[in-house]
């Protein structure tokens, strides 16, 4: 099928690696930033979950920058390192789950109330991630004197995971759960964002053909000249 005249001469190498404004990478980049954070303060060091879910976010944020960069000359490259990060993420995604589900702790639905909050804050830090955590479990300590879970009801060590409610000697772990269900959250938009940047490369590549295309019809409108 011809393409459309342009306005303009076709770059042989047209412009390409702007990863850096992509939100799948922005999403991606601070879901390692959890990851390395989070393997330090709860999963076991020597275990090799440890360093799998590192190497996965690490590979999700690497294989995006490289595919963007390498679309300049192969859209083949590009399409198939788009679909290892998406690969990789789709598998820390997993283990978050596991991690959840192997000491009996809820996934949090998309509807969620403090999932909500933390969609609504659209966290681009550590920083900004541990302020909602703090200003999370604040609010669970809150409901849960309010139903009776403190220890001067006699509740020691109680913890209602429904809401993520946990006294003091569970803190390290109640902020697991919440550092969790927030990544996996991230993880989701990261995921769904990347599918149809794969969807929209594959179009592209179905319709403007890769490098050896384009380098045959900069030719022929050389020779045309």
């Amino acid at each position: 099928m011809a393409l459309p005249p342009r306005s303009e001469p076709e770059p042989l190498i047209p412009k390409h690696g702007g990863y850096r404004k992509l939100k799948s990478f922005q999403i991606a980049q601070l879901v390692f930033d959890i990851t390395v954070r989070f393997v330090e303060l709860y999963v076991n060091r020597f275990s090799r979950t440890c360093d799998q879910m590192v190497q996965a976010a690490r590979s999700g944020v690497q294989n995006i920058a490289e595919g963007s960069v390498a679309s300049g000359t192969s859209k083949k490259t590009e399409l198939k390192l788009t679909n290892v990060a998406r690969a990789s993420l789709e598998e820390l995604r997993l283990d978050y789950e596991d991690f959840l589900r192997q000491r009996g702790l809820p996934l949090w639905a998309p509807e969620h109330p403090a999932l909500q909050r933390f969609k609504a804050k659209r966290c681009s830090s550590l920083e900004e991630l541990r302020g909602w955590v703090e200003s999370e479990r604040a609010l669970a300590h809150g409901l849960g004197k309010a139903h009776g879970h403190s220890d001067e009801q006699g509740h020691e060590g109680g913890c209602d995971l429904s809401v993520g409610i946990c006294d003091s000697s569970r803190q390290s772990f109640s902020s697991a759960f919440y550092v969790a269900n927030a990544a996996l959250s991230l993880l989701n938009l990261a995921c769904h964002l990347l599918d149809k940047q794969l969807a929209a490369q594959a179009a592209a590549f179905e319709k403007e053909g890769g490098f050896t295309e384009r380098l045959y019809r900069v030719r022929n409108a050389k020779r045309v000249k």
